[in-house]
């Protein structure tokens, strides 16, 4: 096992700056959670500092218990707060904001793994600010692409779900409701389900993959219709969770993200602090919608 100790390439500065104390403070009020916090995302200083977050819906606790993940895992008896929709809305209302990622728990607790209190908190949104675009990152709602549909239906600009890892792996690193296959029906189904929608996956790195068997997982994502890729390194949140098995160097993410521009994908976020909710990527779809729309995929 590889001793953890992080390069400098990895290393990032805490959490600091008046904006960063502003968005903190009115997710508090609002008894908000966001993906940010929950998961120990090393972003979090730049894109709160910059007036940015993603929030995660339907509480903070997963009903699943991927091994890579710092999210609490446990069974939420079906509970849900249903006036969370109009309270996100409201905090994002007072955000100066143009593009929004909402996340969310898996709930595989409710019938409909969440899907359409999903749904009404993108309506929420719209309602407010028409002009926001909304990114939704889902989780694979087991399968049921009518779940898929109703969030897509909602109105996301972007549909991201993440693949996580190679094939091989899936077994190791997600929780055993999820897998390779279905999670790639769930991105074929969403492109499939309304024109001009953006789709976009996110792949760990540092598990013990190879690079060919990376390389395959992005061509599988592409063949599936996937617009936008990101491409981080695995960090281990605590030692009940998967060890890191390497430090993928910066050159390495470089050379990963010209094989991905390569294979047609419309953007390719890689780098070892790049997360499925990252900056870059965001900015880069917010321009393809707002501005070129003739080359949505």
């Amino acid at each position: 096992m590889l001793a953890e100790r992080k390069p400098e390439w990895l290393r990032v500065r805490p959490p600091s700056g008046e904006a960063y104390a502003e968005l903190k403070s009115l997710f508090r009020s609002l008894d908000l959670h966001t993906v940010c916090e929950e998961a120990h995302c090393p972003n979090v200083w730049e894109c709160w500092g910059g007036g940015t977050a993603t929030i995660m819906l339907m509480g903070d606790m997963c009903t699943r218990g991927c091994r890579f993940c710092a999210v609490a895992s446990g069974n939420p008896h079906g509970v849900l707060d249903l006036d969370e929709p109009r309270k996100v809305a409201i905090a994002l209302s007072q955000m100066d904001l143009a593009y929004v990622v909402l996340t969310s728990v898996d709930r595989d607790d409710l019938a409909d793994g969440g899907a359409a209190h999903f749904a009404r908190a993108v309506r929420e949104i719209k309602a407010r600010r028409p002009d926001m675009l909304v990114e939704a990152l889902i989780p694979d709602f087991q399968g049921d692409l009518d779940a898929v549909r109703t969030v897509v239906d909602a109105g996301v600009d972007v549909l991201d779900h993440n693949l996580e890892t190679v094939e091989r792996l899936q077994a190791v690193v997600r929780d055993r409701r999820a897998n390779y296959a279905q999670s790639l029906s769930v991105l074929r189904g969403a492109k499939a389900m309304r024109a001009g929608l953006f789709t976009k996956s996110s792949l760990m790195l540092g598990l013990g993959e190879t690079r060919a068997e990376v390389l395959q997982a992005m061509r599988d994502l592409r063949a599936a219709g996937v617009d936008i890729v990101t491409l981080g390194q695995y960090l281990r949140p605590s030692g009940w969770h998967l060890p890191v098995q390497e430090f993928v160097p910066p050159e390495a993410f470089d050379r990963l993200r010209e094989a991905g521009e390569a294979m047609g994908f419309a953007y390719v976020a890689a780098g070892p602090l790049v997360r499925s909710s990252y900056r870059a990527g965001e900015f880069f779809a917010e321009k393809m919608i707002r501005g070129d729309p003739d080359r949505r995929g």
